[in-house]
């Protein structure tokens, strides 16, 4: 169950933190459903996103919108499982899903990403992370020692 949104803990959250883990919902909502106009609402004009695996970078939203587009797959979601916030950073545990275009096969990985957010509650940084790099995950987002 979600950190953010059980009992004590969703009264531990602040306001403004709520409301940011709420429009980051609505944006992977907006994904799963290939609205990437609306998923993008909350992405800062220049956030940099940091695929897994060692790719390059890519900077602006643009760069990150034309990401989105499904091109080896011909389906796509990514759940979110868990949100873990700490200062401008949230942690979320994911689940993504996808069947391959030519090949119809399937993929399920649980994987992890770090947004980072402004004042404004916009988007600035976007890491992801693969099964194995819980730790780096953590790390990034302030959760580990």
């Amino acid at each position: 169950m979600p950190a953010a949104a059980t009992g004590d803990t969703a009264r531990a959250v602040s306001d403004r933190d709520q409301e940011i883990i709420s429009s980051l919902r609505r944006a992977y909502e907006a994904f799963n459903r290939a609205d990437f106009d609306t998923a993008m609402e909350v992405a800062h004009p220049e956030i940099e996103f940091v695929p897994p695996g060692g790719q390059s970078p890519l900077r602006g939203a643009d760069a990150l919108r034309a990401w989105m587009e499904p091109d080896a797959f011909e389906e796509q979601q990514i759940q979110p499982v868990e949100f873990r916030m700490r200062g401008d950073k949230i942690l979320v545990r994911q689940l993504a899903t996808a069947r391959g275009s030519g090949s119809g096969i399937e993929l399920n990985l649980d994987a992890w990403a770090v947004w980072t957010f402004d004042d404004d509650g916009r988007a600035t940084r976007v890491q992801a992370f693969l099964p194995h790099q819980e730790i780096e995950a953590l790390e990034a987002a302030g959760l580990q020692d």
